[in-house]
């Protein structure tokens, strides 16, 4: 089969397509033909080498795609069956075993496309509005790059639960997005002081929560922009990391609460995985949640991929097609 392997850690052009031997399952997986798979920033740093994974590797962790053969243990589904998946290495390619722990069932309304762009960003998405800061009605939140696959994600989930959603983005075409998946106040923070700003916005309160996976050039404004006892979510680091933090920053800033989540440690049993992915699936199927597909690019081209998310120059969820 055809895969993307990565022998040495650097750039994005260390993707190499390459023909390789098809993964065979264990007792407790699935071997799946993929039928497309998330481009997130998580890999961006497993090439890199700033999250080490052992050399040499085939990259991704999300996907959509069939069914073709069962391990000998598995009971949970059957050759001809739709799934997508997250957090299962290896996806960057023509063929995947996904461990039955990590792989959900798609609804048949659900398009290969939009179930390969769900799992990994809408997981991460209703975690962060449902468990490390519950929003509820009338809660202000700061989006940071609102029209990107997760902030355009956070913003109709934020706005779900009755909050309001305050954005930041880089250009004009990416403002009409963003307030488009209902976000009621943007910031261009190429432009504006977002901290400034936001303190305008809330006449002087700040925000109850900020949700911020861009990392070291917005840690700083995220968290001046909060309201005395708020959460900063540090769900990513686009940017960089975040470099090492006094904790008396977290007092002075207003005895605020940082925590740094991750996908991993909010999927720990199957009941936590159905509930999440489950209401994903039925608010898109229902109409109520809208996953844009930015871009779709061969399996050849993942470093053309790689780039342009890097670049930002892209909007949405991106996707590789094998």
């Amino acid at each position: 089969m055809r895969a993307i392997r990565v022998m040495n850690n650097g750039g994005p052009k260390v993707l190499e397509e390459a023909e390789v031997d098809d993964p065979l399952p264990g007792v407790r997986e699935v071997l799946v033909d993929v039928a497309a798979c998330g481009v997130n920033f998580i890999d961006t740093y497993q090439r890199s080498g700033v999250y080490p994974v052992s050399l040499p590797f085939v990259p991704g962790s999300e996907g959509a795609g069939t069914v073709a053969e069962v391990g000998s243990e598995v009971t949970d589904f059957s050759p001809g069956d739709r799934i997508a998946w997250a957090m299962a290495p290896g996806s960057y390619a023509q063929r995947a075993v996904v461990p039955v722990d990590k792989a959900v069932r798609v609804p048949d309304a659900i398009d290969d496309n939009t179930a390969a762009a769900a799992p990994l960003q809408g997981m991460t998405a209703h975690y962060l509005v449902t468990s490390t800061y519950p929003v509820r009605t009338g809660d202000t939140a700061l989006v940071h790059a609102a029209a990107g696959g997760m902030g355009l994600l956070l913003t109709q989930l934020v706005k779900a639960r009755g909050g309001n959603v305050i954005g930041t983005v880089s250009t004009s075409e990416k403002e009409q997005l963003a307030r488009e998946a209902g976000a009621d106040e943007i910031i261009h923070y190429t432009e504006d002081d977002v901290a400034n700003e936001i303190r305008d916005l809330t006449d002087g309160r700040g925000v109850d929560v900020a949700y911020d996976g861009v990392g070291r050039d917005t840690f700083d404004a995220s968290l001046a922009s909060l309201r005395p006892r708020g959460t900063l979510a540090l769900f990513g680091a686009a940017s960089g990391p975040v470099p090492p933090l006094d904790p008396q920053r977290l007092n002075s800033a207003g005895s605020v609460f940082l925590t740094r989540p991750s996908l991993g440690h909010h999927m720990l049993t199957r009941q936590e995985l159905d509930w999440r992915a489950g209401e994903i699936f039925q608010a898109v199927s229902g109409g109520d949640l809208t996953i844009r597909v930015g871009g779709t690019y061969p399996l050849a081209e993942a470093a053309r991929a790689h780039e342009d998310l890097e670049a930002r120059r892209t909007t949405g969820k991106l996707l590789l097609v094998p």
